[in-house]
């Protein structure tokens, strides 16, 4: 395991790097450009540079772009607890307001699409819009995994990480290959992604200790909460409807999140809502076919 590095989180290029307090902790964020805030949310087992795509043509249309890392990732503060959605979605409100906006477009992939969706109904007025990718909402996620037997296997890896202890010693194992195991697995067959700096890159930051049992720590709370007050609570405050505008963008392929599971999501929006499945494509529409998960957010912005 790595101390923090910032050789391999403050990856240089066009955007500059910044830390920002919210929630009680600081925020690793990567930014560039002028006008209103599109904040990008990345998944697991990722870190900030999931969006190195889609930055600067955001910024090059007209936006501020800034992508952050999550709680317990890459140069954000790894904390002891605050691994639930309702903290986590704090920590995007209070960014949001940090970085001195009132409201932002989320975009968020995975577990920062889980986010995305909490941070829509928890803080609506921190929230413009929202663009979630390869990641249903919390309550079509819940669903499908009492009733759909093909998603409760396509998700076995999260019940493998309920274990204690022995996950995180997986995923450092042998300089973090399960990472780069993880990443091609749920890709699509023959994907390119992830090339030699991607596995590369995304494996360092994970053995950023605590990284590992951070990361894991959202999904174990994903498990606990079907059995305790808090998850309950959770449930009968996402029960409101969503009120914003929606992109909802999923690979054709994703081998993780099945494309049925995350299509029901358009039930709990009220406002305008836009499905885009991207054909060839798995779990990771905007590194595995950036240029047209790139057209397609563009597109949905500009609307």
């Amino acid at each position: 395991m790595y101390a923090y590095s910032g050789a391999t989180v403050d990856v240089e290029g066009p955007w500059t790097h910044r830390w920002v307090s919210a929630n009680g902790a600081r925020f690793h964020v990567a930014e560039m450009g002028d006008g209103p805030l599109v904040l990008f949310l990345h998944g697991f087992p990722e870190f900030w540079w999931a969006w190195r795509h889609q930055l600067p043509a955001v910024a090059e249309h007209g936006f501020r772009a800034a992508a952050m890392d999550l709680r317990g990732y890459g140069g954000s503060d790894k904390t002891p607890r605050g691994y639930d959605p309702i903290t986590l979605a704090g920590d995007v409100a209070g960014l949001v307001r940090s970085l001195g906006y009132s409201d932002a477009v989320l975009v968020g992939h995975g577990w920062g699409g889980y986010v995305a969706w909490a941070t829509a109904t928890l803080n609506p007025r921190q929230v413009n819009r929202l663009a979630v990718v390869a990641a249903p909402h919390p309550l079509r996620l819940r669903s499908a995994a009492f009733r759909s037997g093909r998603q409760l296997r396509a998700g076995g890896h999260v019940l493998s990480f309920q274990l204690p202890i022995m996950p995180e010693r997986r995923l450092v194992a042998d300089d973090a290959t399960l990472v780069e195991s993880l990443l091609r697995q749920w890709s699509a067959p023959g994907s390119a992604f992830p090339d030699a700096e991607a596995a590369w890159r995304y494996r360092r930051a994970m053995l950023l200790w605590p990284a590992p049992h951070c990361a894991l720590e959202y999904y174990r709370w994903l498990v606990r909460a079907a059995f305790r007050s808090d998850g309950r609570r959770f449930v009968a405050r996402m029960r409101q409807p969503v009120r914003q505008r929606v992109l909802q963008v999923h690979g054709a392929l994703d081998p993780s999140v099945l494309p049925a599971t995350a299509e029901g999501s358009a039930e709990y929006v009220m406002a305008s809502y836009r499905w885009r499945l991207i054909d060839g494509v798995g779990h990771f529409p905007h590194e595995e076919a950036p240029d047209a998960f790139t057209k397609e957010l563009l597109a949905w912005l500009e609307c």
